[in-house]
């Protein structure tokens, strides 16, 4: 199992239409996520900077593999078309992310 977090902004006048949607998601996208070896995965708000932070467990053994078949399913490319607007990816993240993957620095059990 890997630990993986990740950063991206929020659009300030995006925030509550981002919380209603994740407060109800897509139960399709949830099953692709799980089919996909992700788990534990929670998103936090930090404001006034205005920042998500993603976290989630990875159980697979290919994350690449793994990725492109949650980008490969038509539903998900609906919630992103929902949910993209409303993100504001950093400018220091690598080319090819939208989301900017974080390096872990410290754990406890």
């Amino acid at each position: 199992m890997q630990r993986m977090g990740m950063v991206i902004g929020i659009a300030p006048e995006h925030i509550e239409e981002y919380k209603r949607l994740h407060a109800s998601v897509w139960p399709e996208i949830l099953a692709g996520l799980s089919k996909a070896n992700v788990r534990n995965y929670s998103i936090f708000l930090r404001e006034p900077e205005n920042l998500l932070f993603g976290y989630w467990e990875y159980h697979g053994h290919d994350f690449e593999a793994d990725m492109q078949s949650i980008a490969d399913q038509e539903v998900t490319r609906r919630w992103w078309a929902l949910c993209g607007p409303c993100q504001r990816p950093l400018a220091s993240r690598a080319a090819g992310e939208h989301w900017a993957m974080m390096d872990l620095v410290f754990h406890m059990d």
